[in-house]
């Protein structure tokens, strides 16, 4: 299989989950991911430069996949042909107990967020796995880091609307 990654480093573009979650998501690069959340129980975390591991599974479909400091680890396939995107978490229990430990910039705070982790408790892990529509998708090209560079109570009013960018909703 051919792992071009060409049609999906640069995607910037913000979805919504059937649970009613909103994510914001940048395919920094062929190794790299920043992302926002917006709504859902770590509202307002942000992250740059999360290493993952990115594949391409078919013509406008890729799979994108991380573990985060704090134990969280994330799954996400996505078709760009019809903007779906299908994403499993697995949450530790300390995540679930106490979310707003980890509603910060996690790049000032990767200590904290490795002692909470080694802290626990890590069981019984809490899976949501859900369906999303994608409702803003744009190329920012790849390596920008002005695409997610503050948190959501800094952006626009009408973020994203205000980007050039195709609206999905």
């Amino acid at each position: 299989m051919n792992n071009d990654l060409s049609k999906f480093t640069g995607c910037h573009f913000l979805y919504q989950y059937a649970n009613g979650w909103c994510y914001e998501m940048y395919i920094k690069n062929e190794k790299t991911i920043d992302y926002r959340i917006h709504s859902g129980i770590v509202a307002g975390r942000w992250v740059k430069d999360q290493h993952a591991l990115i594949n391409r599974i078919a013509d406008n479909v890729f799979k994108f996949s991380w573990d985060e400091p704090t134990g969280t680890f994330v799954s996400i396939t996505i078709n760009l042909e019809v903007y779906i995107l299908h994403g499993t978490v697995a949450f530790p229990k300390w995540i679930i107990d106490h979310p707003e430990k980890t509603v910060c910039f996690q790049n000032d705070h990767l200590a904290l967020m490795r002692s909470h982790r080694d802290k626990g408790p890590t069981y019984d892990k809490t899976l949501e796995d859900n369906f999303a529509k994608l409702y803003f998708f744009r190329n920012a090209g790849k390596n920008n880091e002005s695409v997610i560079d503050c948190p959501i109570g800094d952006l626009p009013k009408d973020y994203p609307f205000n980007l050039k960018g195709k609206v999905l909703l």
